[in-house]
C-alpha cells in the first residue's frame, strides 16, 4: 500500500468587471502552472493548512468556501518509493494580504476560466476549476459560513463533584482539541461566536475567542437545560442566525444539535446531494464531540440555502 501524503490548497476567485477570475501560481521549481497548495505540517487538519498554503504561496490572506473535488495522484516520496498525494480543496476569498511572493512561486496571474483552463499543466486541476464555475453559475459560489460545534470531551457527569452541571469543565482531551478547532474556525473567516452558557461549551470556543477578540454570546436556549424546558428556543435561535447570514459557529450539546441539523436538512433542496446526506449522517450521530459541521450557505433568512456541507472531526 503506498504512503498517502496529504496536502491542501485553494482555488482564489474574484469577480471583477470582466467577469469571474480565479488565481493560478507558477512554480520555476517545475515551470508549471498550478492552484497554491501544499502539504499539511505535523498534526494540523486540512483546512487551516489550505489557508496557511495559499498565503505563503500568494501573500493572499483568502477565507475558505464551498470545498471543490480533491485530486489524487502518484508522487515519489523522499525515500524514492511510490505515495499517493491526495490533496484538498476550497474555493477562496480574498480577506487581505499584499501579494508580496515569499514561497517557491515566481507569478501569481488571476485569469478568466477559459485562459485558466488553457494554461493549466496537469488535467487533474481542471476538475477542481470546473466545479467552481458551476458554483458560480448556479449562484452558490457566494456563501457564508455557519458551523455547528458540539462542545469538546468534558469531565464526565460521574467523576464530577460540582453540584451544578453547567460548570462542568473540559478534560485534558477537550482542551487540547478546543485549541486545535480555533485555526478551523479562522480559515472559514468565523466572526460570530454564539454558546451554551455551560462552561463545556464556552469553553471549547474560548481558544478562538481569545486568538481573534470577538465577543462569546451565550444563549441559554442552546443549553441542555434550556432545551428541555422549551425545545423550541434553540430552533428559533438558528433562525435568527440564519435571518443575520453571517459568518457564525455556534456551540451546543448532543441532545440539542440534531434539532438544528433538522432545520438545515430542510435548507439543503434536493440538488445538495451527497451533503444532504452528510448532514442527515451527522443530525444521526449528534455529532462527535469537538467536531465542527461546517454548512456553507448561499443567502440568508427565507432565501437562505445550505448548498455544501463538512464534518471537521478531533
Amino acid at each position: 500500500m503506498p504512503t498517502s501524503i496529504p496536502a491542501a490548497g485553494t482555488l482564489p476567485w474574484r469577480v471583477s468587471e470582466h467577469g469571474l477570475q480565479v488565481a493560478m501560481v507558477h512554480r520555476p521549481r517545475y515551470d508549471d502552472w498550478s492552484w497554491a497548495k501544499g502539504k499539511l505540517d505535523p498534526d494540523e487538519e486540512w483546512a487551516p493548512a489550505a489557508a496557511r498554503e495559499t498565503h505563503e504561496e500568494t501573500g493572499l490572506v483568502v477565507r475558505l468556501g464551498v470545498p471543490l473535488p480533491e485530486a489524487r495522484y502518484t508522487v515519489l516520496a523522499r525515500d524514492g518509493s511510490p505515495a499517493e498525494k491526495v490533496v484538498r480543496y476550497w474555493a477562496a476569498e480574498v480577506t487581505g494580504g499584499d501579494g508580496r511572493l515569499v514561497n517557491e512561486i515566481d507569478d501569481v496571474a488571476w485569469l478568466d476560466p477559459r485562459t485558466a483552463h488553457d494554461r493549466l499543466d496537469y488535467a487533474r486541476d481542471r476538475d477542481q476549476l470546473r466545479a467552481l464555475v458551476r458554483h458560480h453559475q448556479a449562484g452558490t459560489l457566494t456563501t457564508w459560513p455557519l458551523a455547528l460545534v458540539r462542545h469538546a470531551h468534558a469531565v464526565p457527569r460521574g467523576a464530577w463533584k460540582g453540584d451544578d452541571d453547567r460548570l462542568r469543565p473540559l478534560d485534558d482531551s477537550g482542551r487540547a482539541r478546543a485549541r486545535t478547532l480555533a485555526p478551523v474556525l479562522e480559515a472559514f473567516g468565523v466572526r460570530r461566536l454564539v454558546s451554551s452558557p455551560s462552561e463545556r461549551c464556552t469553553a471549547t470556543l474560548a481558544p478562538y475567542a481569545a486568538a481573534t477578540g470577538r465577543r462569546l454570546r451565550r444563549h441559554d436556549e442552546l443549553s441542555e437545560e434550556g432545551y428541555a424546558a422549551d425545545p423550541t428556543g434553540a430552533v428559533l435561535r438558528l433562525q435568527k442566525i440564519l435571518d443575520r447570514g453571517r459568518p457564525v459557529a455556534v456551540c451546543s450539546h448532543g441532545p440539542v444539535l440534531p434539532a438544528l441539523v433538522d432545520v438545515l436538512v430542510g435548507l439543503t433542496g434536493d440538488a445538495a446531494g451527497p451533503h444532504r446526506g452528510r448532514l442527515v449522517e451527522a443530525g444521526a450521530d449528534r455529532l462527535a464531540k469537538g467536531e465542527a459541521l461546517v454548512c456553507h450557505v448561499a443567502g440568508a433568512g427565507a432565501d437562505a440555502r445550505v448548498v455544501a456541507v463538512e464534518r471537521h472531526l478531533p
